[in-house]
Parts: C-alpha cells; structure tokens; sequence
C-alpha cells in the first residue's frame, strides 16, 4: 500500500481539555415554523438528529411533507401581500437590524448548538461562522431602503414568495445568505435545512419571534430531500434558491424549465489553491491548511487541490508534514480542536472511499498520527503526493479533511491544470508579485479568487461559481438582483 506510517504527535502541542462550559437549551423536539408559529408535522412524524462526535441522537426534527410545504407557502403568501410586501423599506430595514441584534446577543449559544449537530469545532462556529450571521443581517437591512441606489435608473420590485434549500456544512450561514437578502427586497420565505443539522434553524426562528417579525415573513420546513423537492416543485414559489450538491442541483434546473421561477444555484467545488516558487512559503502552508483542514474540507470552496511549482515541493510538502503534526482532533466543544467531527456516517464513508481510492491508484497517502476518538465520526487530516489529474481525489468533491498536491512549471501549466475541472468555484493564489496575481486571476475560470489567503468572506463581496458550480451571486450588491425584478 503506497501509504507512509504517521509519526507519533509530538508532546509539546497535548492540551488540557478546554470544554466550552455555557449551558444551552436543546429540545426534546422541534417542530415546523409556520405562519410566525412552532406547529407539529401533519403527518406527526420525527426523524433523529445525530451528534457527530458520538453519534447517538441528539434531538428530534420534524418530518415536513407536502400538506407542511403548502402550509407555509400558503402563510408566506399571506404575509406578502398583506404585510411585507406593502411595507416602507425602512420598516423592513428595521427588522433586519433587530434581527442582527439578536443574533449577536446569543451568538454564543447559537454557536455550541451548531457545533453539537454539525460537528465543526466550537473555534470556527464562535469567531467564524457567528459574526457573519450576523453580519448579513446587518448588511442587508442597510440595503433595504436603498434599492434604487443598487439598480440605478429602475424601480425594483419584489418577487413574492422564495423557496430556499440550505446544506448542512454552514446551517446558519448560509440561512442568512438567503433570508436576508430575500427580506431586504420585500420577499417572502419558505425554508428547508438540511436534515442533518436543522436546531439551528429552529433557534433562528426562535429569534425572529423575539424580534417581531410579522408571521409568515419567513417560514421554515424540515426534513429530507423529498421536503426539498415539494418546496421547489410548489407553483407558489418565486424563486429557488439552492446551495448543495451539483447532482441535486442538475434536477432542480431541468424541473423548474419553463416554469418562469427565477433560478440561483451554488453547487459543488474542487478549489485549486497555487502556490508559486516566489511566494511567502509559511503563509502559503498555513494558507494550504487554512484552505482544507481548519474548515474540515466541509466548504464547497475548500481548496483542495494544491498546484506546488516544482522547485519548492519537496520543501513545502516537508514543512506540510511537520504543520499536520500539530494538527487536533477531538471534541467539538473543546476550544483547542482545530478538526471536529464529520457531519454523518453516510459522510463519512464516502470521504474514507475516496481516501481509498487515491491509494488503489497510486498516490501517496500522508496523515496526522494519534488516536480518534472511539465513538462517532472521525477523519484524520490527510494528504496525498503523486497526484495526477485523472486521479479521482483531484476530479471529484470529497468535502471532507483531504488534500491533493500536484506540481507544475510554468504559470500556463499552473492555469492548464487549474481549469481542468467540471467546476469552477474557487480558486486561491500565493506570490509576491502582484502583476502575476491579476494576470492568473483573470485566467482562472473561478468565480471568487483569493490572492496570498484563502477563505476569507464578508458580506459585501459576491459569492459564486461558473460551469458545474452554478450560477447567480449571493453576497454583496450582487446577492439583491435575483430577488427583484429590475423594473
């Protein structure tokens, strides 16, 4: 087997355990929010919510059919017509701020709930995902009453009502890349979590309550995939709004064809992160570990193929080595992890089968040493040498702590190689030379570029991909246009 033992972990990086000690509120159950309520299933039925790092139940979510979904598009509808729709901008801005607001007040335990049915350490939860939350909301409540300003000479106007499908790598995250443009522009909301990782969500729901939004601004349905396709398929809905799988996504276009629904989708990724010879060497393998490990391979913008030029490989992969040493996996809720748990054991065994696969085909397999623990879903950071691009680790989308190197020569072939992908949603760029930067850059078919850092969003910056990545923007003044029309 081409793999290389690991070296045992070096004593100088074991911590004392850093358990996060704030207390939450969990649930027995959670229901649907529908019309500004928390109501039971129509069918009365519960699936289990799976704690990651232990794999036992965490909680029970409703199981949404199609009798919830018209529920819900029924009161977004409602809500619409009688009440968002019609209201001043800056009323809406107001909701938007409040919401914000709150937010940030329980920022902390939104985090420990996110990290406990995700899996995703308590660290990325706290200082990552909970201050951009918030401020989406905060950035598009300053929207709302400006529209005119984003669509110069035009007098935009709202959809109606939006049927949004969220994944489970970022639950609230990417909640509030949806919701709040949607509500900015006077939309409507019917949203479906994903159905690994819904408390979240139903937390959210919970704040939009405290906050007073009128009932039925924004509705949300859980449940699995066949709850996700109801809301798409709804001849009440606007517009689809989707972030998840290229395959799910490729159905959802050919269904929605001809049905005069607007169309967003962010879709899958195989992010190339380059690193040429003149670049800043230790910033690049943080960037590198940045790029895969610390988000646990779990965004769909990781950068998971590294292109190295050729003169510094042996000497970036050996610093590489040395870095995933200091590497800790453990518990979620303990602030020294730097890689928690993975989401599912379906996950799971497709991140460990594809592993398997870079090794029947001849990489060379490198990971961390040390033991995982014995209950729930674990990966150890891992990477692999001797790549080639018709190697399945470097085509396909492994969203998981797995990293391909390949080597190049030349700025065309780093490009050549870069491009060779049904994707194109990400890309990462490491030099000192800034001309070399824009001249990459706008060779690269990505739809985001990062230049000497990787990873790093905000919420007036665009988000989105081309080719098999999708299309439409969320983020920034880009993110309003799919929720209006121009006028």
């Amino acid at each position: 087997m081409n793999a290389e033992k690991p070296s045992p972990p070096s004593p100088t990086w074991d911590y004392a355990p850093a358990l996060e000690t704030t207390t939450v509120k969990l649930f027995k159950q959670y229901e649907h929010f529908i019309d500004g309520k928390f109501v039971a299933p129509s069918s009365g039925k519960y699936f289990a919510s799976i704690n990651p790092a232990t794999g036992k139940r965490l909680t029970r979510i409703a199981h949404g059919t199609e009798a919830d979904i018209n529920a819900a598009v029924k009161s977004a509808r409602r809500a619409y017509d009688k009440v968002w729709g019609p209201m001043d901008p800056a009323e809406r801005s107001k909701y938007l701020f409040r919401i914000a607001r709150l937010i940030q007040e329980k920022s902390r335990e939104l985090a420990i709930l996110e990290s406990m049915d995700g899996g995703k350490p308590i660290r990325e939860s706290r200082d990552f995902d909970l201050p951009l939350v918030a401020a989406h909301f905060f950035y598009y409540a300053g929207w709302a009453d400006k529209l005119v300003y984003a669509f110069p000479g035009r007098t935009p106007t709202p959809l109606g009502v939006a049927g949004q499908v969220i994944p489970w790598n970022f639950p609230l995250l990417m909640a509030a890349w949806k919701i709040a443009p949607a509500l900015a522009c006077g939309n409507t909301v019917v949203l479906k979590p994903a159905e690994t990782t819904s408390v979240t969500a139903m937390h959210l729901a919970a704040i939009f309550q405290e906050a007073g939004l009128p009932d039925g601004v924004v509705n949300i349905v859980t449940g699995p995939g066949e709850t996700g396709a109801a809301l798409v398929a709804h001849r009440g809905i606007a517009k689809v709004a989707f972030t998840g799988s290229t395959a799910v996504g490729r159905e959802i276009a050919r269904s929605l064809a001809g049905s005069g629904k607007k169309l967003t989708l962010e879709l899958g990724g195989k992010a190339a992160n380059i690193v040429f010879n003149d670049a800043p060497i230790e910033a690049a393998v943080e960037g590198a570990i940045n790029g895969i490990y610390f988000n646990q391979g779990h965004v769909c913008c990781a950068g998971s193929r590294l292109f190295i030029q050729e003169s510094i490989h042996d000497d970036f992969v050996e610093r590489l080595k040395r870095r995933l040493e200091t590497i800790r996996v453990g518990d979620p809720l303990d602030k020294n992890t730097d890689i928690g748990a993975i989401n599912s054991r379906e996950q799971l065994d497709r991140i460990t089968g594809l592993i398997g696969s870079g090794i029947e085909e001849g990489a060379v397999l490198h990971e961390s040493g040390g033991a995982l623990p014995t209950e729930g879903f674990w990966c150890r950071p891992t990477f692999f040498t001797g790549v080639s691009s018709s190697h399945r680790i470097a085509r396909e989308e492994i969203f998981g702590p797995v990293l391909s190197i390949m080597t190049f020569r030349t700025p065309a072939e780093a490009v050549q190689k870069a491009n060779d992908t049904c994707y194109g949603l990400s890309a990462g760029i490491w030099t000192d030379k800034g001309s070399k930067v824009f001249k990459i850059a706008s060779e690269l078919k990505a739809g985001v570029i990062w230049a000497n850092t990787f990873n790093k969003f905000d919420p007036a910056s665009p988000f989105g991909g081309f080719k098999e990545s999708g299309f439409g923007r969320e983020g920034g003044m880009q993110g309003l246009r799919d929720y209006v029309v121009p006028g």
